[in-house]
């Protein structure tokens, strides 16, 4: 199999995955997973969204977050989502080092998020572009459900490519593919990465995976074999799209991590300090979260064993 010598992990949990909780997280306990899972060697992470609290009200501290996360290792990448001009502004004031724009590859699916077509919401990124001109912030783009639509279905690979083209004509150095709803398979995620590729050979490509249906690791493993090198997931399983109905969890961190590992890929990343993070996040959260090794441990994790015989 021809994997990559390393791979980029991009930890969404706090944004991804505490956005979707009803009840608030306060403010110092979203400071110390954040800075928790920094410590683990993680380098890049979405730590929130400069979102406004009427629509999601557990992104109502972006900016008190933001200033309060230790940056104790060169290198760190601190991300965050933004749905709109003030919000690129807030983002910018706060010292981020990259925003996130995003963009559905469905109408049906934009609409339901940002109230919005897909050409307005590209024409309202150029405002975006315009304010984070002459900062050092970076600029990415995702395209949400890009591998299935819960309102439409099927999303030709082609629509996808020509939106990832209007982004990065505005100026977008990257795009992430999301799969929103868990709809991707083997099968769609080659079908779309490779039509991205072919078009724009030198594009920095992510991808986000749930694993809605219980195969975004299998997904994951598919890119690997295609080269991919650049994955989000979220700690202890959390998140899902508030806006799509069926949403479950993102692809684990550290079960993910677990599988690179296995596959003798390097991430940088400790992961017996990410398990502790992990379980750290269920006892915020309140309840059993979907990631796996966090209850069974490391492989070769072995337990005594009883040698007296049984009658």
């Amino acid at each position: 199999m021809g994997f990559p010598d390393s791979v980029t992990v991009v930890e969404v949990g706090p944004r991804d995955g505490f956005q979707r909780e009803t009840t608030f997280i306060p403010t110092e306990i979203k400071i110390e997973i954040i800075n928790a899972l920094f410590n683990t060697g993680i380098g890049q992470m979405e730590v929130t969204s400069f979102i406004s609290p009427k629509a999601i009200p557990q992104m109502a501290d972006a900016s008190e977050v933001v200033s309060a996360i230790e940056r104790r290792r060169e290198g760190l990448r601190l991300i965050a989502l933004v749905p709109n001009p003030k919000g690129a502004e807030n983002a910018v004031r706060s010292e981020v080092d990259e925003i996130r724009i995003f963009v559905s590859a469905s109408e049906s699916h934009n609409l339901s998020n940002v109230n919005r077509s897909i050409e307005e919401s590209l024409m309202g990124f150029q405002e975006v572009m315009r304010i984070v001109a002459g900062h050092e912030v970076a600029v990415n783009a995702d395209i949400a459900v890009a591998f299935g639509c819960p309102f439409e279905g099927n999303v030709p690979s082609e629509q996808v490519r020509w939106i990832a083209g209007q982004l990065l004509a505005l100026g977008a150095e990257g795009i992430t593919v999301c799969d929103t709803t868990g709809m991707a398979t083997p099968p769609i995620v080659r079908r779309v990465c490779e039509c991205l590729l072919t078009a724009y050979p030198e594009l920095d490509l992510g991808l986000h995976f749930h694993n809605t249906r219980g195969i975004g690791l299998v997904n994951i493993y598919e890119a690997l074999n295609l080269g991919l090198t650049t994955f989000e997931s979220s700690i202890a399983g959390l998140g899902g799209c508030p806006f799509a109905p069926g949403a479950t969890g993102n692809v684990c961190t550290e079960d993910l991590v677990y599988l690179l590992h296995e596959l003798g890929i390097q991430t940088g990343i400790d992961l017996r300090a990410l398990i502790k993070v992990a379980k750290r996040m269920e006892e915020v959260i309140g309840r059993p979260l979907p990631g796996q090794l966090m209850k069974a441990g490391l492989r070769l994790d072995l337990h005594p064993f009883n040698k007296e015989v049984r009658k």
